[in-house]
Formats: structure tokens, C-alpha cells, sequence
């Protein structure tokens, strides 16, 4: 038994990171899947149906990343912004991310840009363009910090702001591939990463808003701060 206790101890000692890794998951994800704590993948729209939430920030990223103005700073360095003039288009939507606080309102909506943070997402409200909503994992059962992002391309104001053909997929796609590696804003440079996640969303249209269909897959991303 003594020699059972020594290789035990042995191996703790000489590898701590790794048993603790074992025994919090989510250290190792940086998020909690909401399904496995009653909450969903899906947004609540409104009228019964969702749009996915396929893209999250880990909450292994920098603590400077992990708040309203923390992912705000963030969405202008890759090519998203606050709405123009404030103006809000849309109603807001909610979600439950299983973490304990039921079903919440998005934090914030951001717009891309057109390269201009200032004024650009008027033209994003005109002549449609990407858009995210973005809500926080920070329940009293589950406050892993991450931000899950509902992501989607959207039509102009002509079209009432419709959801692209395959608007949710091609959303995630492009605000992934304006994200990933170094990038800059307000002094601030981000790092980033990501690695497709499968098994979060069912891929089809069951349960998504307007009936587009969806690959089912979810992109984590891991922004640094340096």
C-alpha cells in the first residue's frame, strides 16, 4: 500500500496540470455545453424558432476579452461595431446558456464595419452585411466567462433584414476568417485561434429561424491579449 501511495503522490507531483485538467473539464474547453444544464444552442427568437449560436470565445481568453466592452473592443479590430448611432434594428433576442440564470437577453449586437467603426455600420443597416449578438456564460452554476455569438449575414433594409440563403453558416465563416491570427485596435492586439467544435447543433433546419439550414457546426475561438 505504502508503494501504491508513493507512485501516486509520484505522479501528482510531476504532472499537476494535467490531473487538474482531468477533473475540471471545463478548463479544458472554456465553455459548458448549455444543453447539459437545460439551456440550448438555439437563441429564442420570439416566435418558437432560434438562430444558432456557432461561434464562441473560450473562456480560457484573456479576462480583457470576456466583457461587453472587453468583446467590444474586440469586434472593432475585427471589423465589427456598435449600431449606428445607437439605433437599434431588430428585437432583441434571448438565451439560456444553462449556467444558471434561465433565459437572458443578448449583451450587445455588433455590425460590421466596412472598415470605418465610426459610422460603418450604418451602411451594414442599409445594405445588409454580417451581424452577432453576444451572451455570456456567467451563471452561479456554470460562470465559465465564455461569450457565445449568434452569427449571421443578413439581407439589406429593403429586404426587412432577412437572414441570408445559408446566412448562418456563411456568418460564422466569415467573421471566423476576419478574426483568426493578429490583430489591433484602440492599443489593444489580439491573437487569435480557433478549432471547429461537432456535436453542439444538429446540422439541418429543425428549430432555426426562417428554415435555413445549418451545417452544425460551432468554432471555438481563443483570443490572447498582448
Amino acid at each position: 500500500m505504502r508503494a501504491q501511495l508513493s507512485f501516486l503522490a509520484s505522479v501528482l507531483i510531476a504532472s499537476p496540470l494535467t490531473s487538474l485538467a482531468l477533473v475540471i473539464p471545463r478548463q479544458a474547453t472554456g465553455f459548458f455545453n448549455p444543453a447539459q444544464g437545460g439551456g440550448s444552442m438555439l437563441t429564442d427568437a420570439g416566435n418558437g424558432l432560434g438562430e444558432p449560436l456557432n461561434v464562441i470565445i473560450s473562456g480560457l481568453s484573456s479576462p480583457q476579452v470576456l466583457s461587453q466592452s472587453g468583446v467590444t473592443n474586440y469586434a472593432k479590430a475585427i471589423g465589427f461595431s456598435t449600431e449606428c448611432l445607437g439605433i437599434h434594428i431588430g428585437d432583441p433576442q434571448s438565451a439560456n446558456l444553462g449556467d444558471g440564470h434561465g433565459s437572458v437577453d443578448q449583451t450587445i449586437e455588433l455590425r460590421q464595419d466596412f472598415g470605418d467603426p465610426n459610422l460603418g455600420t450604418c451602411l451594414e443597416s442599409l445594405n445588409g452585411g454580417n451581424h452577432f449578438r453576444v451572451f455570456i456564460q456567467n451563471g452561479p452554476q456554470q460562470n465559465t466567462g465564455a461569450l457565445f455569438l449568434a452569427v449571421s449575414q443578413e439581407e439589406s433594409s429593403s429586404e426587412n433584414h432577412t437572414i441570408s440563403p445559408d446566412g448562418y453558416d456563411s456568418g460564422r465563416d466569415n467573421l471566423v476568417a476576419g478574426a483568426v491570427g493578429t490583430k489591433n485596435f484602440g492599443g489593444v492586439t489580439y491573437h487569435t485561434t480557433s478549432q471547429t467544435v461537432s456535436g453542439l447543433l444538429s446540422a439541418g433546419t429543425a428549430g432555426i429561424n426562417h428554415g435555413i439550414a445549418i451545417d452544425g457546426q460551432v468554432t471555438l475561438l481563443t483570443v490572447t491579449v498582448s
